[in-house]
C-alpha cells in the first residue's frame, strides 16, 4: 500500500472519529442542558413548595393562638358557669318560693282590686302624657301688681293769690298773706322767688307751681 493511500485512510479514519466524538459532545451538552433546565424547574418548585410551607406554618401557628384563647374562652365561660348556675338555682328557688307565698296569700278579691289599681294608674299616665303642656307664664301675670302710690294731698299755701300783675313783657303773681286787707301786705312775686317756704318755679297762664321743702312741687290756681 502506498504511503499515500495510508495517510488518506488515517485521515479519514481520524475524521471519522472526530466527527463521532462531536456528535458524542454535542449530545452530553443537549443532555446537560436538558439537566440544567430541568434543575432549574426542581429549584423553582422547590423554592415554590418552601414558600407554601412556610405560609403553611403561619397559618399553623395563628390557629394554635386562636386554639389557645378559644380555650382560655372556653375555660372562663365554665368557671362563669360554674359560679352563676348556683346563683341561678338559688334564685329560681326564692321566686317560687315567693310566687308560692302570693299564691297563698292573695285571694281572687285582692288580685281584681290591684288589678283594676294598676289600669287607673296606667289610665292616669297616659292623661298625662296626653296632656298639653301649659303655656309659660306671662310676665305680666307673675308680676306682683304695684300697689297705686296715694296721690299727695295738696298743701293750703301760707297765702291768698290775688291774680297776676303785669309789667312790660313780665307777669307776677299778686300774694298777700291770709285774711290782709291791707295794700301794704300784697307782695309780687317772679320766678324763683319765695313767701315764707314756698318757691315759686313757674307762673303759668292758669296755675302757679310752687317748691316746697320735702313736699312734693304745688299747683296753686290762679282766680
Amino acid at each position: 500500500m502506498k504511503a499515500s493511500t495510508f495517510q488518506t485512510l488515517i485521515i479519514g479514519l481520524l475524521c471519522l472519529a472526530v466527527a463521532g466524538l462531536s456528535g458524542g459532545l454535542y449530545n452530553q451538552y443537549q443532555r446537560m442542558a436538558e439537566l440544567q433546565s430541568t434543575d432549574t424547574q426542581h429549584l423553582q418548585t422547590l423554592d415554590t413548595l418552601q414558600r407554601d410551607a412556610n405560609a403553611l406554618k403561619d397559618a399553623q401557628e395563628k390557629l394554635q393562638y386562636a386554639l389557645k384563647d378559644l380555650k382560655q374562652m372556653v375555660d372562663t365561660g365554665e368557671q362563669q358557669a360554674n359560679t352563676l348556675d348556683p346563683m341561678l338555682d338559688q334564685w329560681a328557688q326564692e321566686i317560687q318560693e315567693l310566687r308560692d307565698g302570693l299564691a297563698a296569700r292573695a285571694t281572687e278579691a285582692d288580685l281584681t282590686a290591684l288589678r283594676a289599681r294598676l289600669e287607673q294608674v296606667e289610665r292616669q299616665l297616659l292623661d298625662l302624657k296626653t296632656q298639653p303642656s301649659p303655656p309659660p307664664p306671662n310676665s305680666s301675670a307673675t308680676k306682683p301688681k304695684q300697689k297705686a302710690r296715694p296721690k299727695p294731698v295738696p298743701l293750703s299755701p301760707p297765702f291768698s293769690v290775688l291774680g297776676v300783675e303785669s309789667r312790660g313783657s313780665e307777669r307776677f303773681l299778686a300774694v298777700a298773706p291770709p285774711d290782709s286787707r291791707s295794700l301794704m301786705d300784697v307782695r309780687l312775686l317772679h320766678s324763683g322767688e319765695q313767701f315764707g317756704a314756698w318757691h315759686l318755679k313757674v307762673l303759668e297762664p292758669n296755675s302757679a307751681i310752687f317748691a316746697v321743702a320735702a313736699q312734693p312741687d304745688q299747683t296753686v290756681q290762679l282766680p
